[in-house]
């Protein structure tokens, strides 16, 4: 018997935690998660968007529109500070993120910062904006490598049904 053939690369894997872990957002409009692996394609964290510890995300708003205190913005910590953020104090130097949603400017400071060499993403619907321009040549400027993904399996199915184990 030769072993299965239709396994997942290790880009499809990681990307596949970074979107199960957006599905921890409560965020009605947009869910992003991130993973953080080192050079030995070992997890050194995850995270997704919300709220900082501590902010009830009952209490504060989800909004997108209106007066800017009346809205998520200045409060929702994006997926990706809130991996480096959750990482347990190890390096992340030349590590990679995985993230769905190409980063913005300020989730740029920080991967820059941390020490984080590659950007792995799969959409860049806000290209145009001025964030993600700014974000762009901050990470182009400290060397990170930029790759949006492509992959061969379009989905990936979970199955938590035990008579599929």
């Amino acid at each position: 018997m030769s072993k299965r053939e239709d396994y997942i690369s290790w880009d499809e894997y990681f990307m596949g935690i970074a979107l199960l872990s957006s599905m921890r957002s409560k965020d009605p409009n947009t869910q992003v998660g991130a993973c953080i692996v080192n050079q030995k394609n070992k997890i050194m964290s995850v995270g997704y968007n919300g709220f900082p510890i501590g902010c009830s995300d009952d209490e504060f708003p989800w909004d997108r529109t209106g007066d800017e205190l009346q809205t998520k913005y200045p409060y929702v910590c994006h997926a990706e500070l809130n991996a480096i953020l959750n990482n347990n104090g190890a390096s992340l130097e030349n590590c990679k993120i995985y993230v769905a949603l190409f980063p913005c400017n300020e989730c740029a400071k920080a991967i820059i910062q941390s020490g984080i060499k590659e950007v792995v993403y799969l959409s860049d619907k806000y290209a145009k904006t001025k964030g993600t321009i700014a974000s762009k040549k901050m990470l182009e400027a400290a060397g990170v490598k930029l790759r949006k993904l492509s992959v061969e399996h379009k989905d990936l199915k979970i199955d938590f049904r035990e008579e599929n184990i």
